[in-house]
């Protein structure tokens, strides 16, 4: 899929033309789906399979289209972040950040213009919402798509809350008490709130089609914007040439505009993360410090901590407490225990509470009318999902306390107290729901790259959308989610928040300053094993946006250095290969390390490096490197001397070590220091994990 080429070209006429070879003149025409003519090089079409094997017989890359899912006010000040912070609010109303996902609602208070002049003047795009649907000073773009009317203005309304959740995180206003239900009460914002925001909406309920998907990149690069972000993704990694999102990506990054992308809820475990391409930046979810709570409180006085974000008040009332196989009259006892769909009896649960062995439990309490829901969770602890009735998830600990009253009371009673906030000492942690690496399509790049907060992150919802994960009556302007969804969009404020300082900074620039100043993270312990864990889970570390302004030195990678690194790996795909191209991707230019190495068995391996000095003239860096016994770091030179900004200097890193046994990961850091500045890079050596 190529960029277009110079001069008079009519891409949808040569794009026919292709597909009349293929499918016949009659039928072309209704084939098309959409051709894309903007920003690049590239049509949609149903083919057969014959038809496909067909059209890439013809020198012409054929990638089947899949549906892909999202991946679904503290965190700002937590990130340092804050109100207070230095900026520059001129500039960053000329920064424009692109939000492809559900759509978004327009009223939202995180979205009004007041206050706001005209679009800047860059602006190329269009204000295409569909009825009853308006653009303004703030929101100032608006776009829909559907593969199966591509012709048709497809409401941008979002009815789902997602995008309106990821627009506002990004690039909200400030908008004061804000709330869910009064849980989580403050000033909600998104990391550059007087940004503009222009909405391209490629998802619904069902998903999100890659037809869709590729003709949103297509405007949106057109269209102007400075940064992208899309909290979509697939369960696993896709090769490059056949992901849709790689492809748009790597447009986008011809034209200077950084991606961000959510690395995927497919954690904890090891090999789950999806989005891999060296030039999109891919964010894992990590935890604030605040964390919202919903306590128990049973008959006999003890008190219970749970997770959950319930908004409603029992006023410290006691109500009866049943656990769900005991009133069930048409389900085995194994499904009544977890309160499995259609299992309660709404006449035995009216008016109580009941207990749960699942968290899933709490859907059917609501179903069948009861009071409350207790329900186990030893999955998800680290999250408060809200929930649909009086409700809270215990850990199994907990959970047993319940139990053990419940068996041995005659009339076991208890409340549920509407959520709190409390401090969280231990944040920032790897959320248990962000897909790990490594890295399965380049062996040899971290992902994901870097962690923002994605757990419990209050933000503008749509009011048509149900709240919960059930359909329900309430309606809310602001909602609490939690998902590298929610994480993305952290890093893509931090990104156009460092756009502000920086305009004529590469997408790898701006990606390689926040990797290298990110805070350093411990790895989480996992029963299930150490592999999936580390860098693996969080990247270069946790944001750190102020401190990314001024990083001292930078990794920078082109068009030509990835096109280098995919010829290294035979994919021709997004650029031309010359013959003898030598290297592999752990050559890219990246600010990480990485390499697979063999089980068992000796390695050394060579990372070269190029830095590239963004702070003062006459500088002397000096290399650390933190590491343990089991891998041994060299770098030369150890000391870099830099006469002037701009000044580029090349280093090597090697790293040693005895073989290691398969499911390994050894990690170590790379400092480079002027006194001021630390450049940080992890460095991660790893065997193949087997099952």
């Amino acid at each position: 899929m190529g960029s277009l080429p110079e001069g008079e070209y009519s891409p949808t006429s040569k794009h026919l033309s292709v597909l009349k070879e293929v499918v016949g003149e009659s039928a072309a025409t209704e084939s098309m789906v959409r051709s894309y003519t903007r920003s690049f090089n590239a049509f949609a079409a149903r083919l057969s399979d014959e038809e496909q094997q067909k059209i890439a017989k013809r020198s012409a890359i054929c990638v089947s289209s899949r549906t892909l899912q999202l991946q679904t006010t503290r965190s700002w000040d937590f990130v340092g972040l804050t109100e207070t912070a230095k900026r520059q609010p001129t500039v960053e109303s000329n920064v424009i950040v692109g939000v492809i996902d559900t759509g978004i609602w327009p009223e939202s208070e995180s979205f009004s213009d007041e206050g706001y002049g005209p679009p800047p003047k860059k602006w190329k795009g269009t204000c295409e919402g569909g009825g009853n649907f308006t653009c303004n000073n703030k929101l100032i773009g608006a776009r829909g798509y559907s593969s199966g009317s591509p012709t048709e203005n497809v409401p941008v309304r979002d009815q789902v809350g997602h995008g309106t959740h990821t627009a506002s995180t990004a690039a909200g206003n400030k908008v004061m008490d804000a709330s869910f239900f009064g849980v989580a009460k403050g000033i909600a914002r998104g990391g550059v709130p007087s940004a503009r925001i222009a909405a391209y909406k490629v998802c619904d309920e069902g998903g999100c089609s890659e037809n869709d998907i590729l003709a949103a990149f297509d405007d949106a690069i057109a269209d102007g914007v400075d940064i992208i972000t899309i909290s979509v993704g697939a369960d696993n990694a896709r090769p490059f040439d056949a992901d849709s999102i790689a492809i748009g990506s790597f447009h986008a990054m011809e034209k200077g505009i950084l991606t961000v992308q959510s690395a995927g809820n497919s954690g904890p475990a090891p090999i789950t993360v999806s989005s891999v391409a060296p030039w999109l930046f891919s964010i894992a979810a990590s935890s604030i410090d605040r964390k919202i709570i919903s306590k128990v409180v049973l008959a006999n006085g003890k008190a219970l901590i749970g997770s959950a974000v319930n908004s409603f008040t029992l006023n410290g009332t006691k109500f009866p407490l049943v656990y769900g196989k005991d009133v069930s009259s048409t389900c085995s006892e194994a499904t009544a225990r977890v309160c499995f769909d259609f299992c309660l009896d709404s006449s035995s649960v009216e008016g109580k509470i009941v207990v749960c062995d699942d968290a899933s439990g709490s859907k059917e309490a609501y179903r069948a009318s009861a009071l409350g829901a207790i329900v186990l969770n030893e999955d998800r602890k680290d999250v408060a999902f809200v929930l649909s009735l009086p409700a809270s998830t215990l850990a199994k600990e907990d959970y047993e306390v319940v139990m053990s009253y419940i068996n041995s009371t005659e009339n076991p009673q208890g409340s549920i107290l509407k959520s709190e906030g409390i401090k969280d000492t231990h944040a920032p942690v790897a959320a248990s729901f962000s897909s790990r690496g490594p890295n399965t399509i380049a062996s040899d790049i971290l992902k994901p790259d870097i962690s923002a907060p994605g757990i419990d992150i209050l933000a503008a919802f749509s009011p048509d959308a149900s709240p919960s994960s059930v359909p329900e009556k309430r309606s809310v302007k602001y909602n609490i989610l939690s998902g590298t969804s929610m994480a993305c969009p952290h890093v893509a404020g931090a990104a156009a928040y460092l756009r502000t300082f920086h305009p004529d900074w590469s997408p790898s620039a701006i990606k390689s300053a926040l990797m290298t100043t990110a805070w350093p993270m411990n790895a989480t312990k996992n029963p299930d094993g150490e592999y999936g864990e580390g860098e693996f889970a969080f990247g270069a570390g946790h944001i750190n946006p102020v401190k990314a302004v001024e990083p001292g030195l930078i990794y920078e990678a082109s068009k030509d250095d990835y096109i280098k690194m995919l010829c290294s790996m035979n994919i021709s795909f997004f650029g031309n290969c010359s013959e003898g191209i030598k290297g592999s991707p752990k050559d890219l230019n990246y600010p990480s390390m990485q390499a697979l190495v063999e089980i068992d068995k000796s390695f050394t391996v060579e990372f070269p490096r190029i830095v590239t000095n963004v702070g003062p003239s006459k500088s002397t860096y000096v290399v650390k490197v933190i590491t343990d016994s089991q891998i041994n770091v060299s770098v030369k030179p150890n000391t870099l001397f830099f006469k002037s900004p701009g000044e580029t200097k090349p280093f090597v890193v090697t790293v040693s070590g005895k073989g290691k046994p398969s499911n390994t990961r050894v990690s170590a850091s790379l400092v480079w220091s002027d006194g001021t500045h630390d450049v940080r890079s992890p460095i991660v050596v790893y065997t193949n994990y087997v099952f």
